[in-house]
Order: structure tokens, then sequence, then C-alpha cells
């Protein structure tokens, strides 16, 4: 857990997205560890369309076990728990009666970072992404960082030592590896640079003196992309790069074992369901096994 004080000029804050569920509480203790290592405010947002919060066991965890809590009882004690995780956190808190997704997205527009959890409750359900996590992260206009189960607690000190990001084909301007950059080096541990790439079935050969052959030209096309959207990184970030044969899907899914945090870019377009992330970050917000950063284009 972070316990440095927030110092300097306020910028921009992170904004946690609760629910009163488990899985917000845990995103509201990412988000307050998140705003300190960035020495920004914490936004608290709770959005709801009732007056009173259905949950026994939030009714007992404030007190009063035998009423149904308030909305303001939900974002009151998110947002105690942030201060008391991290007493020199500037906390602010609101909660507005409007569908969460709608409040969320206009906050986005004013915050360095939306944290959301997903809403699994257990067993199979918590390899799912709520509606209102899977919304936000293909429209808002800022980094969403959604949690996973329970790998969440990653911040400083790390866990695994790494922050990791997919390279795409596009290396110009990668906000994502931008984002990925910063986040390393907040956290002192290196960043890893993964770029996928995948030989044409129809290239292949199995003759025994061309092994290899066909694969090399589009190998070496993925170092030379990893080396173009890595070009402008500083010099005092530690970053290791690597290229790895298979769908960019699956490779990112396991690397994200061994990282504090899998950060995408967003590939935003219409589907049949609404707007979506793309299928590398598609895959990542359901399959990571770490925190998960979206990132806009042109965040």
């Amino acid at each position: 857990m972070v316990n440095a004080p927030v110092e300097g000029p306020l910028g921009a804050p992170v904004v946690a997205g609760v629910d009163g569920s488990e899985p917000s509480l845990r995103a509201v203790d990412r988000a307050a560890d998140e705003a300190v290592l960035r020495g920004v405010p914490l936004r608290v947002v709770y959005a709801c369309l009732r007056q009173r919060y259905e949950s026994a066991a939030l009714a007992r965890d404030i007190g009063r076990p035998t009423a149904l809590p308030l909305a303001q009882d939900v974002v009151g004690a998110a947002a105690q728990r942030a201060r008391d995780r991290h007493p020199q956190l500037r906390v602010n808190a609101d909660m507005v009666f409007e569908e969460p997704e709608y409040a969320l997205l206009r906050e986005g527009r004013s915050a360095s970072a939306l944290v959301v959890g997903t809403r699994g409750r257990g067993g199979i359900a918590e390899l799912l992404l709520g509606s209102v996590s899977r919304a936000v992260a293909a429209r808002a206009d800022c980094p969403v960082i959604v949690l996973r189960g329970s790998h969440d607690n990653q911040v400083t000190p790390p866990v695994r030592g790494r922050v990791v990001v997919g390279v795409g084909e596009d290396t110009k301007e990668s906000a994502a590896v931008r984002f990925a950059v910063e986040e390393a080096r907040r956290r002192g541990v290196p960043l890893h640079a993964v770029r996928a790439w995948r030989c044409p079935a129809h290239e292949r050969t199995d003759h025994p003196l061309l092994d290899g052959e066909p694969a090399r030209p589009h190998e070496e096309r993925a170092a030379e992309d990893l080396e173009a959207a890595l070009r402008d990184v500083p010099g005092d970030v530690d970053v290791r790069r690597r290229t790895v044969e298979g769908h960019a899907r699956q490779v990112l899914v396991v690397a994200s074992h061994e990282a504090d945090l899998l950060v995408v870019g967003a590939t935003r377009r219409e589907g049949h369901f609404g707007p979506q992330v793309g299928r590398v970050a598609h895959a990542a917000l359901h399959r990571s096994a770490c925190p998960v950063a979206v990132v806009p284009h042109d965040a």
C-alpha cells in the first residue's frame, strides 16, 4: 500500500466508479493508490437510479443492519475507505441519479484515469465483465483501468514487478505505449513491450531445408514495429522488448500472468451491441490475470 503524501499542484483526478459491491470497493483502493502515485486528487462517484442500495451486507457494514442504506451511505463509505487508506490524499465524492455508464463517461472527460471493478461474484462469474465496465472501456475519453478478479492490489509495492504493454502494427504516437511508460516509471518497474506476429498459413512449408525461412520476415517486421513504437521512450525507463509468434490476444493474456498491469490500446468500432474496443482489448478485459488499462488512441 502506498503511503506517500500528495504533493505539488493538483491535476486531473483519478475517478473511481463505485456501486457498493465488493469489486467496486476494491476499485476504490486501486484508484486511491493510483491517485497517490500521480499526485492528484481522488474522486469517488456513485451513480444509480434508486435512492436506496439493496444490499443487506453493505447495510451491516455501515452499522444499519435493519435498513437499506441510502445512496449517500454508499458513496460516503467508499470515500472514507479511501481516506483511511491514504490519510493525506485529497478525496471528494459525489452521487448522481443517472445511469452509471453515462455518469462515468462524463467524469472521464476531465479525469486522468477511470478505475472500475468487474461485477463478477465468485466462480465462473468472476470471469465475466460487467456491462458498465465494458461500456466505459469502449467509450471513455481517458484511460480506463478495469480490475480483474482479486488481482488488484498490485500498484506498489509491485507484486510481479513489471508493466506489460501490447504493441500493434500502428506504431505512430501510441497513446498506450506512452501511458505504459509512465505507469512503469511511477512504479519503478521494467516495462515489457510485447509485439505478437504470425506467419500466414499459405507461406509455411514443411521442407526441412527451409525450416523457419518463411516466418523470418514476419518476425523481423515485428521487431522493427517494436523499435518504432519505443523510439521515444526516455532512457531512464527499463524497457524489455519481446516478439512472440501467435495471436496478439492470446499472447497478451499469457503475458498478463506475470504482470502487475496490462496496457492495451482501444481500437474502437461500432458493433451489433454498441461501441466495441477491438478483439485484443476485448480478450484482455475478459481473460487477463491482472488489471487491464484500456487506452484510447487519442488519450
